[in-house]
């Protein structure tokens, strides 16, 4: 049975993601699953800018407030979640895939490359031997057709794997990504950097005035630890340093905006790299959400003619 062509919104925190899929409502009876490695967490809302219960309403989510602050919730486990609620989408609906975890999504897309079982002497061994950067870049070239560079581990990765297994590196990786349970659509949202520098200081804004201190605090005072697994992400993570004393009141939204731009930055270079020889749709995210969906409706009408 062939994999379904999913249309799968992608692009950095603050980019217009949600925005993008509330407008589709008007072009698809939609279904969102969620790939958002903070979005999982329940009583984490403030600062993972969540959908908002309007918007749940209007447009069903999946994916949202499946574990608890101090779980954790790897890329394993949401791809197969996520093929579960793929197939419980009803055939009248369409899924569509919102996200800026890049693991995650690949995991659901391209399966989850594990390593094959090499012998833990005979690596230590190739590892005294494979001293030189530009040897092992050529050493990975001639044991793998499909290697194109990346530096001393990439290269060492490659020359590890064909020798200790027989198989090229990118062999593994080609039977990893036979498992993904669907094809992949992207709709990738780009903004010029000033802008979504602003979008992201307005964003903070935003959540410092609607309660993530409070948020957090309360998250504190039922016990979850400081460093627990949902608190260690951007925006809490700061918050819990002003709750510490170590950040000051006036300090926290400039260590939040910066983070967050951080952490954008990430992502936009992540989306950048992986998606390649993927279809992809680039859009300027400045244009008006309702005309952004219209156009992305249009093209995927073209794209299953």
């Amino acid at each position: 049975m062939p994999k379904p062509l999913v249309p799968v919104i992608v692009g950095s925190t603050a980019v217009g993601k949600t925005a993008l899929a509330m407008a589709l409502r008007h072009h698809w009876s939609l279904v969102v699953i969620s790939a958002d490695s903070r979005q999982v967490y329940r009583r984490l809302n403030i600062g993972t800018a969540k959908p908002s219960d309007e918007e749940r309403r209007l447009v069903p989510h999946l994916g949202l407030d499946i574990i608890e602050p101090g779980e954790r919730y790897s890329a394993g486990r949401f791809a197969r979640d996520a093929a579960a609620w793929l197939g419980e989408v009803p055939a009248e609906h369409q899924p569509v895939v919102v996200g800026g975890t890049g693991f995650y999504i690949r995991a659901l897309a391209d399966g989850l490359f594990r390593e094959p079982p090499i012998d833990g002497a005979r690596r230590d061994r190739l590892r005294q031997w494979a001293r030189s950067a530009s040897e092992l870049g050529v050493w990975a070239a001639r044991l793998d057709p499909g290697y194109r560079g990346g530096g001393r581990q990439r290269a060492a990765r490659a020359v590890e794997v064909g020798l200790l297994t027989g198989r090229p590196l990118s062999w593994w990786q080609a039977q990893a990504k036979a498992q993904g349970i669907m094809r992949p659509w992207y709709v990738r949202l780009t903004l010029p950097r000033a802008v979504l520098r602003r979008r992201i200081d307005g964003r903070v804004k935003r959540m410092l005035r609607e309660g993530l201190i409070e948020e957090v605090r309360g998250l504190l005072a039922d016990g979850v630890p400081s460093d627990a697994p949902g608190l260690d992400g951007v925006g809490y993570r700061e918050v819990v340093q002003h709750l510490r004393g170590d950040l000051s009141r006036e300090a926290l939204p400039d260590a939040i905006a910066t983070a967050t731009r951080r952490y954008a930055k990430r992502q936009e270079t992540w989306f950048r790299h992986q998606l390649i020889g993927h279809a992809v749709i680039t859009l300027d995210a400045t244009d008006d959400s309702e005309l952004l969906a219209s156009r992305v409706a249009e093209l995927w009408e073209e794209r299953r003619t």
